[in-house]
């Protein structure tokens, strides 16, 4: 009956106020949880948040700004937030918010924000909205983490990436990139032109060889560094080493004394040979290295923008081929690449596409030239020399492919085809007794087959195969060869003389390899070369010199043969000086198997007259 009482003088309107009262007071409370939720959450969370309007003027920050930028709050209230915000980076970030206000949706960005101490932070932003009662934006709720170290982390490998970790220089692959935007750029506009330079440090071998790879280091740095210090700061100098693009191939060269210099914007082909010139006289300055004075020269090939170039790799190949002229015109000089040099070039290529084709389509013949004993006139053996027949220029000597073959790397399966072929052609003569006595064969061996690290095991495979004694193989290499890399050369020759294979050196007394070197050399003949013996019927000092080889070597127990004999009077002045064996087209011209055979067999008496060099 109370309650009936109490209740049923309550209108509806009473009723009705009453339960608002009742809605707000739950409200109310609802609020006051979720605002100490957002207190709990943003004070205690690693993240900085904040709460700003749509005028960037900040409403509340997290504890963690002060933590994270060093700022306190009542700092932060006196700035706006853009105020913080690196220069560079303001304009998206108002972006953002206006996108945020108009749309109602939050932007991921990252952006710069200034610290206490004056230093920058990066910071990976996401805002959120909160729209008023009119559904309008009013707030933007922003969850700030520092990312600083992580993108110092991502630079750093961005870095390490695109450069040399000895000189800190730009490798291939950047300036290969950057080649390629010169490269556009020219297309869409003539009139800008660039310049690449490839520059090859002389003698670095050497130098690394006496003084040691880490001294060898100390010169990298301060040869990029003097580089440098000649450009201008749209220029790149890079410093690397190869990969699988046709490109990156031609830079794979760039080892640790190769430079590519990469000149933006050149107004004149003068322009890329005065710096040059330049870099040529920075590399020159003498410099110090574990107290020891070093001096540096240069090799640099110059290649200039043309609309020609189909694509950059034609840019790079043109510098090459300018940097090896300047390196074959004996080092530290600069070659512009030129019409005539392209001619060549594209000779040279097309040369080389010819010599693969002649090895898929056996092309190649072996010739034989005999070396004599110059008193008897016996045949001691036979030189297997290299023939291309062309089917349409003919015979070819190996003086108009060679180098091609060698630079290419294809004259590696084609001396081991040359040694396989003539170990095969001599067993047949010794089974069928083409000769009284046994007969040597003797087989050229390349720079790249002698630092080819199969060179003994195909050897071996060839003597098994054929059944050659390897007392009967000789193999010949050049002086020069010889003198590239002596500890090599000692090493492969010792290995060989294990297995019983006779060496001789050739072109003796016009190469680089010095008396102790030769000494060292474990070779059994020395081949004396044929301008000395062309000129010393004329050359007093070519006289002397062969002379002096022929003490050196009867001194050495070493046999010498002369090449390039024509006249009966070479063979007197050899025959009078101590030489046992000679070469040459007053006994035979180099002859194919059948005529070779034939010479074997009849030992014929040379005739009188004379020819053109031999070989």
């Amino acid at each position: 009956m109370l309650l009936q009482w109490f209740w049923m003088p309550l209108g509806a309107l009473t009723i009705l106020v009453i339960y608002q009262q009742c809605q707000i007071y739950w409200i109310h409370r609802a609020s006051r949880k979720r605002e100490e939720l957002f207190q709990i959450v943003t004070e205690n969370a690693a993240d900085m948040i904040a709460l700003v309007d749509v005028k960037g003027r900040r409403l509340y920050n997290s504890p963690a700004y002060k933590r994270i930028l060093g700022y306190s709050a009542a700092e932060l209230g006196e700035t706006s937030a853009f105020e913080q915000i690196h220069p560079d980076d303001r304009f998206q970030v108002l972006e953002a918010a206006r996108e945020a206000r108009e749309t109602g949706v939050g932007k991921r960005l990252e952006y710069r924000i200034k610290h206490k101490d004056g230093s920058w932070r990066v910071l990976e932003s996401l805002a959120s909205t909160i729209r008023d009662a009119r559904g309008e934006v009013a707030k933007l709720v922003i969850v700030n983490r520092d990312i600083t170290e992580r993108k110092r982390a991502e630079m750093q490998l961005e870095h390490n990436l695109f450069h040399d970790p000895l000189t800190g220089l730009p490798n291939r692959r950047l300036v290969l990139d950057r080649l390629q935007r010169a490269f556009v750029r020219t297309r869409r506009d003539a009139g800008h032109q660039y310049s690449l330079l490839l520059a090859n440090l002389d003698h670095f071998k050497v130098f690394n060889e006496t003084m040691g790879t880490g001294a060898g280091d100390h010169v990298l740095q301060e040869i990029g560094r003097r580089i440098g210090a000649c450009l201008r700061q749209d220029d790149t100098i890079a410093r690397g080493a190869s990969n699988s693009s046709s490109a990156e191939a031609l830079l794979s060269r760039l080892g640790g004394d190769e430079f590519a210099i990469l000149l933006d914007s050149v107004g004149d082909p003068s322009d890329a040979l005065r710096v040059a010139k330049r870099i040529q006289e920075a590399v020159a300055e003498p410099f110090f290295v574990d107290s020891k004075e070093v001096r540096a020269s240069m090799s640099i090939g110059i290649a200039l923008s043309a609309l020609v170039h189909e694509k950059p790799e034609d840019v790079l190949k043109d510098a090459d081929v300018a940097m090896r002229r300047a390196k074959a015109l004996g080092g530290s000089r600069c070659e512009v690449f030129d019409e005539a040099m392209h001619t060549r070039a594209v000779g040279r290529l097309r040369l080389e596409a010819d010599l693969r084709a002649a090895i898929a389509e056996r092309q190649f013949r072996v010739h034989y030239q005999p070396v004599v004993q110059l008193d008897t006139r016996r045949i001691v053996s036979l030189e297997a020399l290299l023939r291309w027949e062309h089917p349409t220029q003919g015979l070819i000597s190996p003086y108009r492919f060679i180098e091609a073959a060698e630079d290419s790397g294809i004259l590696v399966s084609i001396g081991h085809w040359l040694m396989l072929q003539a170990c095969r052609q001599s067993r047949e003569w010794e089974v069928n007794h083409f000769s009284e006595q046994p007969v040597n064969i003797t087989v050229n061996v390349s720079a790249r087959q002698f630092a080819d690290a199969r060179l003994a095991s195909d050897i071996q495979d060839t003597l098994r195969q054929t059944g050659v004694d390897p007392a009967r193989l000789q193999l010949e290499m050049t002086e020069s060869v010889a003198a590239a890399d002596p500890k090599l050369t000692i090493t492969v020759l010792s290995h060989l003389k294990h297995m019983g294979i006779g060496v001789i050196l050739d072109d003796f007394g016009i190469g680089s390899a010095s008396l102790r070197g030769l000494w060292q050399f474990p070779v059994d003949a020395l081949k004396i070369d044929r301008s000395l013996v062309r000129e010393m019927q004329t050359d007093r000092s070519a006289s002397d010199v062969v002379e002096l080889i022929i003490t050196l070597a009867h001194k050495m127990n070493l046999k010498l043969i002369a090449e390039g004999i024509e006249t009966p009077r070479q063979v007197e002045r050899l025959r009078e000086l101590g030489c046992e064996l000679g070469q040459g087209y007053y006994f035979s011209q180099p002859l194919d198997a059948k005529a070779a055979q034939q010479f074997l067999r009849q030992q014929v008496a040379p005739p009188s007259a004379s020819g053109a060099a031999s070989r």
